[in-house]
């Protein structure tokens, strides 16, 4: 009798469906048998769960202002104390994880794919198209991020929309540099050839061949860049040109917490340590991700 594992890794899968299937399967099973990536991804999953209930999980109103309970340190009523307007830091902090899961969430869907369509486009039809498309993606990388990131900030004004924005415009040229290296390697290959043979446009065979073969050393790319998103995201909010008042941004909380670091230290160190906790879980599941879905740069490693 054939059990579902059996069907899922068989060598020869009867239809498209099954070899998909099969293959997530694989990724699956291999990521499980990497202890940080499964630390990661676990890490990851509480800040999703946390985003979505946290109605349920705050304690308090994240907006609500008590002078008489300013400053209070880390107790039963408030788990990671108060700041300097009487807030809960624990429920702030939990609201907080939207904005963070929003902020990657957005600039990965903006700047995954157009980083992924001018790479293929650039390393596909060559020439004059990419010499143009990797000379704009080459100033862009020129220049550091953070600093980019301020220009465009400060050219359309503080705000939580304009951050998602100026981090997702500094973003795209990193993927544009793999997805051109990527398709470098296949646009030669004899699959691809026989494509052209059968008489596929170069439309048909970007959309349809090489954009996804070009998807998994995106998504390990883009799972590696959230750290870097969210501390970028994080330094903007703390300048004040991130996350408005009275948001709970992160970044922004660690600002206000800084003139109390000596004697009040929770009202900065909690949205600090979400920081670096859910960072580390973006970089132990990229980690994982890269040794399952690039084999070659593990056995480098």
């Amino acid at each position: 009798m054939t059990t579902l594992r059996d069907w899922l890794i068989d060598d020869s899968p009867a239809s498209p469906m099954q070899a998909r299937l099969g293959r997530f399967y694989r990724i699956f099973g291999a990521l499980m048998r990497n202890p940080l990536a499964v630390v990661g991804a676990v890490i990851i999953l509480v800040l999703v769960l946390t985003a979505l209930f946290a109605p349920w999980l705050a304690t308090h109103d994240p907006l609500r202002q008590s002078l008489s309970e300013r400053l209070l340190p880390p107790s039963a009523a408030h788990w990671m104390g108060t700041d300097e307007l009487g807030r809960d830091i624990w429920s702030r902090v939990v609201y907080g994880s939207r904005i963070t899961l929003a902020i990657v969430t957005l600039v990965a869907v903006l700047a995954a794919p157009a980083g992924l369509v001018i790479g293929v486009a650039a390393g596909y039809f060559g020439g004059w198209v990419d010499r143009i498309l990797m000379g704009i993606t080459d100033i862009f990388l020129s220049l550091p991020k953070l600093i980019l990131a301020l220009a465009f900030v400060a050219a359309l004004g503080p705000g939580i929309e304009n951050a998602i924005i100026a981090i997702a415009i500094t973003s795209w040229p990193g993927y544009a540099r793999v997805a051109r290296a990527e398709t470098l390697t296949f646009k030669n290959s004899e699959f691809i050839s026989a494509v052209r043979l059968l008489g596929a446009s170069s439309l048909r065979v970007n959309l349809g061949h090489v954009l996804p073969l070009c998807t998994s050393s995106m998504i390990v790319r883009v799972t590696l860049d959230m750290a870097g998103i969210i501390l970028t995201a994080a330094g903007l909010g703390f300048i004040g040109l991130g996350a408005q008042p009275p948001l709970p941004e992160w970044g922004a909380m660690i600002s206000r917490g800084r003139s109390f670091i000596l004697d009040q230290w929770w009202v900065a160190t909690m949205p600090g340590f979400a920081i670096i906790l859910v960072s580390l879980g973006f970089c132990f599941l990229g980690d994982g991700l890269r040794d399952v879905l690039d084999p070659k740069s593990g056995e480098q490693r």
